[in-house]
């Protein structure tokens, strides 16, 4: 049985058997009226979205619809077959002036803060909180753990805004016992740039979860962006909120098949040995493709048309520019690895692929305490086949000791997923515009959005 994760007070679930993040921008539900939900509603990508609705509606009791985003400016499940309502923003810009200058109230022992994510004590602070508090599968068998250097990563790209770096302190002692954060993103809809809000990282303290922190959170990043005059927001969630734009799902690709069975990740398959499975899992010791290579700075501007050019092919997709494409792609010790196929003819960049780091610590085990991830993160391929591509990016995060490859089945993955034996994984990961109406469901295949 594949465990649900949980994110903190929110309800976002994971596959347990893919480990794999179902955060946002906006990181989970914010359904304040239950901690509990099933995940599992949407069982294909096609269904369309009017018996999305009616699925959640049968689903869910009374008491557990979505109080609090019934009153956000997202697309209702409600307003599903109005097709005279327009394409594009819920609501207009309020007027600087009138946007709320002052912070939301919190219960009486807490304060709002700021976090200094340059700061080192800091830093070390908010990965304490999310290291211990973040996201755990129901079994406490496997508990995210971002690195200092990834949150670092995350939090600071060009032109991010450290007043978006929310904390919540106890008064008293100054414990930080809540976090959430927001970056900004140009995200292109159709043909329309948009800067938007990526909102992540909502944690709260397990002790703390009754306090309903996290709709006022929600409430109190949504208030600083607000205060930049950005009106829209790109998130993701594991569970079924209004409404989705998109529902993706997460495959998951063995590295080490051994270790993922001895800590519980996953299972030995019918009639399958151990030997067998080593054997099915076995990649080549190098890259098979001519001039793969690890990407350089040098190669910032190659990858940046490629990037740009493919990602015009998707209907929802970010709009990368040369310093964005140095922040997020150009490899980072730890947190992000990035390759190239540089021609050896020509020496042109013609290809290149990525993935994240995300372990996870591993509860309980005599033997283990760590699970290494890959995320599939952004792959172009114009001269080599995909299939080839990935396969290389798989040999290279093997050799770099991943222990699991995931992907999610957006832009052109489905091209190898099977083919690479990737498995699906159970769960589905959600994709939400806030303050955005798209008038019908997307493809997961015409996304082009990968978001932390």
């Amino acid at each position: 049985m594949v465990p649900n994760f949980m994110i903190c007070y929110l309800v976002s679930c994971f596959d347990c058997s893919a480990l794999v993040q179902l955060t946002m921008a906006d990181n989970g539900s914010v359904n304040d009226d239950t901690t509990n939900q099933n995940s599992e509603i949407i069982k294909t990508e096609s269904a369309p979205i009017d018996e999305l609705s009616r699925e959640i509606q049968e689903t869910l009791s009374v008491s557990q619809r979505h109080k609090f985003w019934e009153t956000q400016p997202v697309g209702q499940f409600k307003d599903l077959r109005d097709t005279s309502l327009p394409e594009g923003p819920i609501e207009p810009p309020t007027p600087l002036s009138e946007v709320k200058q002052e912070p939301y109230n919190l219960p009486n022992l807490y304060e709002w803060v700021t976090c200094d994510m340059n700061s080192e004590e800091t830093c070390l602070e908010v990965y304490n909180l999310l290291s211990n508090n973040y996201v755990e599968d129901d079994e406490n068998m496997f508990r995210f753990n971002y690195s200092k250097e990834f949150l670092q990563w995350a939090l600071h790209p060009p032109g991010y805004f450290k007043t978006w770096h929310i904390g919540v302190r106890v008064k008293s002692s100054k414990k930080l016992v809540a976090f959430i954060t927001g970056i900004p993103a140009k995200i292109r809809v159709q043909n329309e740039i948009i800067t938007m809000a990526e909102v992540n990282f909502l944690c709260v303290h397990k002790k703390l979860r009754s306090k309903r922190l996290a709709p006022v959170m929600i409430k109190e990043v949504t208030r600083r962006v607000h205060l930049e005059n950005i009106w829209q927001a790109a998130y993701t969630a594991g569970v079924v909120l209004p409404t989705p734009i998109t529902s993706c799902q997460y495959w998951h690709r063995s590295l080490n098949p051994k270790k993922l069975i001895d800590v519980g990740f996953s299972r030995l398959g019918p009639r399958m040995t151990m030997s067998r499975t080593m054997k099915l899992y076995k990649l080549p010791d190098s890259p098979l493709t001519p001039g793969f290579r690890k990407m350089e700075l040098r190669d910032v501007p190659s990858v940046t048309r490629l990037l740009k050019t493919y990602l015009l092919e998707f209907v929802v997709a970010p709009d990368f520019d040369e310093m964005d494409v140095e922040h997020w792609i150009v490899p980072k010790e730890g947190v992000v690895d990035s390759f190239v196929v540089e021609s050896q003819e020509t020496h042109e960049v013609t290809d290149f692929c990525s993935f994240y780091s995300l372990p996870s610590s591993i509860l309980g085990h005599p033997n283990h305490s760590n699970l290494k991830a890959a995320y599939s993160y952004y792959n172009v391929a114009t001269k080599t086949p995909l299939i080839q591509l990935m396969n290389d990016a798989l040999i290279v995060a093997k050799q770099m000791d991943f222990d699991v490859f995931n992907a999610l089945d957006v832009m052109h993955n489905e091209g190898f997923l099977k083919e690479l034996k990737f498995g699906p994984g159970d769960g589905k990961l959600h994709y939400y515009l806030y303050n955005y109406r798209i008038k019908s469901m997307l493809r997961s295949s015409e996304l082009g959005l990968v978001l932390l």
